[in-house]
């Protein structure tokens, strides 16, 4: 569970999204189009989420589709790992990091300490992880080494 002094988690009613999706069977596996990487993907639980959460990111936060980024890769520590979904500012520089689980999987603190692992090379200052029922957004403040719980997702 996350820590109970957070708040409470965002509602971003995604399934509002599913229509926006492009899903295929091929054989007995569903496929989903990948909006940013627009290629066939299998249509796991995770991916249903990531994908469903790029569209309220592109089409009710307006977020720049050219200025993200699924399953990039980075180095954390000499690992290499993959971002769920990270997104770049207008100068480039890393905005926000996502670290999307399937809806059976329930948010805890360890889903925020795997996204901010990740984080460690690339310095965003919001972190955001969903299970597509639940979301949660933090602002990270390096200077004093802590974080705090937003309301909402950031404006790009």
């Amino acid at each position: 569970m996350i820590p109970p002094n957070s708040p409470t988690p965002i509602d971003l009613r995604l399934e509002r999204f599913s229509d926006y999706l492009s899903i295929r069977l091929e054989g007995d596996r569903r496929m989903v189009l990948g909006d940013i990487r627009k290629k066939w993907l299998v249509l796991q639980p995770e991916e249903f989420v990531r994908q469903l959460l790029l569209q309220f990111l592109i089409r009710d936060m307006k977020y720049n589709r050219n200025r993200i980024t699924v399953e990039r890769g980075v180095a954390v520590n000499g690992d290499p790992k993959r971002t769920d979904i990270l997104v770049f500012d207008n100068d480039m520089r890393p905005f926000l990091l996502v670290e999307c689980k399937a809806p059976k999987v329930p948010l805890s603190t360890d889903t925020f300490r795997q996204v901010a692992h990740y984080n460690g090379p690339l310095q965003v200052p919001f972190l955001m992880i969903s299970n597509g029922r639940e979301s949660y957004v933090a602002r990270i403040d390096y200077s004093t080494e802590s974080y705090h719980f937003l309301p909402a997702v950031p404006e790009w």
